[in-house]
């Protein structure tokens, strides 16, 4: 496809054109990316109105069977979904499992969904270096609710709280242990936190954990003030609670909106992305860089060998770029 076919195949939704400008921004080769900026150029205007929302929890808290449960509630009154789902590279293959499409059968084979399994490369925060640049195409392509589900593996969660308009954190019943170890940041950034599998045995536990959750958010400064973060409980292996669950999402931007920090929260969303592409591009610039790469692999030996302190080593990698 040329790029105008490209770009009016993503505004007219055609699945194949979305999957292929998709992929054309996940590329890292340099022509790919001249060619990816060019469409993004393109779709910006038509992309923005989606209401974004982040999806995090500890493996094994059922984040795919509530981000596929949620979805086809939201699809069956009418909407538009689309998931971006970020998988855990393996850091010995440097592939990914990608199995959410196998975890989402229903709502993959929507023709109102659009599910995009993506391999975090390693990158903080869950979500894969593309991920903002996705959300714009799948936006163009007429998405009004984009979920992000993260890999949920501990990492930090501030990069994908700030690419989305509303963060859920799921959790599972029996809070006692895991209110011990979770994270006091996490609670912080949280604008809903959702007790998932309250279904059957499991309701008892889920009530109590949420009285627990509730008193730990009084011990945390909501991200912001016009907001005190909802906890509910929910299942998404039964749809209890989704629809409750998605009131306060609506509600919270109806809040937002009105004191005028939805726009506020949206500048902030393209600043961190301007840095976030800045950082990526030195990077990938640096490790190209010849006078670079003639002192890299003396430079790793060196500190392999204890001959050198990585400190030391990054200052001679640093200069030689600079220079």
């Amino acid at each position: 496809m040329t790029a105008h076919e490209l770009v009016d195949g993503v505004l007219s939704g055609d699945r194949a054109a979305v999957g292929r400008a998709v992929t054309l921004v996940e590329s890292t080769k340099p022509d790919h990316r001249a060619d990816a900026r060019r469409l993004l150029d393109a779709l910006a205007p038509h992309a923005g109105g989606a209401q974004r929302v982040g999806v995090t929890g500890v493996p094994g808290v059922g984040k795919s069977t509530f981000i596929e449960a949620l979805g086809s509630m939201l699809t069956a009154v009418g909407h538009r979904v689309a998931v971006l789902a970020v998988d855990p590279t393996s850091t010995v293959t440097g592939g990914s499992i990608l199995g959410d499409k196998t975890r989402m059968p229903r709502l993959s084979n929507d023709p109102s969904a659009f599910v995009r399994p993506s391999p975090s490369a390693g990158t903080l925060g869950g979500v894969t270096r593309s991920t903002r640049e996705t959300m714009m195409v799948l936006e163009a392509a007429g998405h009004d609710v984009v979920l992000v589900e993260t890999v949920g593996i501990g990492q930090s969660e501030t990069v994908v709280a700030a690419m989305v308009d509303f963060f859920l954190v799921l959790m599972l019943p029996g809070a006692g242990d895991e209110l011990q170890g979770i994270k006091k940041g996490v609670l912080e950034m949280a604008d809903l936190i959702a007790v998932n599998k309250a279904d059957g045995d499991n309701v008892p536990a889920a009530r109590t954990a949420v009285r627990d959750y509730s008193s730990a958010l009084r011990l945390t400064h909501p991200t912001s003030p016009t907001w005190n973060p909802p906890v509910m409980t929910c299942s998404g292996q039964n749809g209890d609670g989704l629809e409750d669950l998605w009131g306060r999402i609506v509600d919270h931007r109806s809040v937002m909106t009105a004191t005028g920090e939805w726009d506020d929260r949206r500048r902030a969303q393209r600043l961190a992305w301007m840095w976030s592409m800045v950082e990526d591009r030195l990077l990938d610039s640096l490790r190209a860089d010849p006078a670079v790469l003639g002192l890299l692999m003396a430079a790793e030996a060196e500190v392999l060998d204890g001959l050198t302190t990585p400190s030391a080593a990054a200052e001679r990698l640093l200069e030689a770029f600079g220079g």
